[in-house]
């Protein structure tokens, strides 16, 4: 019979242990599955381990599905490259913009390289690093099992070798062997005391294999009873800062390569533009003067020049419309003095901030219109959340 091959370090002794324990927990499990033997049963770490799996299966489909964001976003990238190397290929040298579509490919690439970049520094590393715990607690977690096993199993142990005690007291006075009936009187005494003390070592090793078999459960137990429920709450905080992260970075990616996808036209097309700017800004003070709407509500007059290359172009969303005209889509209760009371369907003329600095982000000031058509009075304006409106 071929020896079984022990590894370097690895004893015969070792390999023996091992495998009794084996044959004990297996034993262990068969007679509480029979009803033979009852189980240690703790209902708040088997719902916590029940979150533990929850929680590592939707980590790992998240995972996967941000590989996948990746793996497009790249894709994305080379076909995006393809496309303005094709356009930059036909774009003849002596056409007007030649500059801009040369810049336009460089800096598109830049682009998408570095979106694709921070997404992995800030989004992949760290869903990897999240992931990484979760291998070692569900090592714990199966070794926690095995020892609540071999608790069990000292346990009985223990128990049948007290009742053995008991029923061997009642029979102790009469001799139990060959050896004692052929034993001198005198001699009888000494063979039941050391059966005595056999019985007591006996009981001794399987107290001494049940502490040592609690104190191990109860060591890795305790660990995993703080570690799991922490874990589960740590969730909310990773997938909210997760989701940020990504559609922050795609917020700011859009943003940029809207600058770099606008480049400079023609000296012919901006003088039609501002021509038509100039237009849309008499409209609009036409239609002020007629509602007697006061300068205040527009962040702008309209601008001098009709010359797009002349213009401020960061402020041109400013001079061509006004703060707003909004509509409430919900009810608003005002909970302090400078707020507006606001029912849904209200309208609401938008008013720039005397002092900009004193804009609260996400509040809006104005009046509304119902106010302002009755009695052209400015001092019922107020301050309001601009999430319960909506654009007109």
């Amino acid at each position: 019979m071929a020896e079984l091959p022990m590894g370097k370090g690895v004893s015969a002794g070792k390999i023996a242990s091992n495998v009794q324990k084996k044959i004990t927990r297996a034993q262990e499990k068969v007679l509480q599955k029979l009803g033979k033997a009852d189980e240690t049963k703790d209902l708040a770490f088997e719902e916590g381990v029940i979150n533990f799996n929850k929680q590592l299966v939707e980590g790992t489909k998240l995972q996967k599905d941000l590989r996948a964001y990746l793996a497009a976003v790249k894709a994305m990238h080379e076909s995006s490259k393809h496309l303005y190397e094709c356009l930059d290929d036909m774009y003849e040298s002596d056409w007007y913009g030649k500059k801009d579509v040369d810049s336009l490919l460089e800096d598109s690439d830049l682009l998408w390289t570095d979106f694709h970049q921070k997404l992995v520094d800030h989004a992949l590393i760290s869903m990897d690093t999240y992931l990484g715990q979760f291998p070692d607690i569900k090592a714990r977690i199966a070794k926690r099992d095995r020892k609540l096993v071999d608790y069990d199993s000292a346990r009985h142990n223990y128990a049948a070798v007290n009742k053995g005690k008991k029923k061997e007291g009642i029979k102790i006075t009469k001799p139990a062997s060959l050896l004692e009936r052929a034993a001198p009187g005198w001699a009888q005494g000494i063979l039941s005391a050391h059966n005595v003390a056999q019985t007591n070592l006996t009981r001794s090793q399987a107290e001494e294999e049940l502490e040592r078999a609690q104190k191990v459960f109860e060591e890795i137990n305790i660990d995993l009873q703080e570690e799991l429920p922490s874990l589960w709450n740590s969730r909310v905080g990773f997938y909210v800062n997760t989701f940020q992260s990504v559609a922050g970075l795609e917020e700011k990616f859009h943003r940029e390569m809207g600058k770099v996808r606008t480049p400079a036209q023609p000296h012919q097309l901006t003088e039609l533009y501002g021509y038509v700017l100039n237009i849309s800004c008499n409209l609009i003070s036409i239609y002020r003067k007629k509602k007697n709407i006061p300068s205040s509500f527009y962040q702008y007059d309209a601008p001098a020049t009709a010359n797009l290359l002349d213009m401020d172009l960061d402020s041109l969303q400013a001079a061509t419309t006004p703060a707003a005209q909004v509509k409430t889509m919900h009810d608003y209760n005002a909970t302090d003095s400078d707020e507006l009371e606001l029912k849904a369907g209200d309208v609401v003329l938008v008013m720039s901030y005397e002092n900009p600095e004193e804009q609260d982000e996400g509040w809006l000031m104005g009046v509304r219109e119902s106010d302002w058509v009755q009695n052209k009075d400015l001092g019922k304006k107020g301050v309001f959340p601009e999430n319960f409106t909506q654009r007109m």
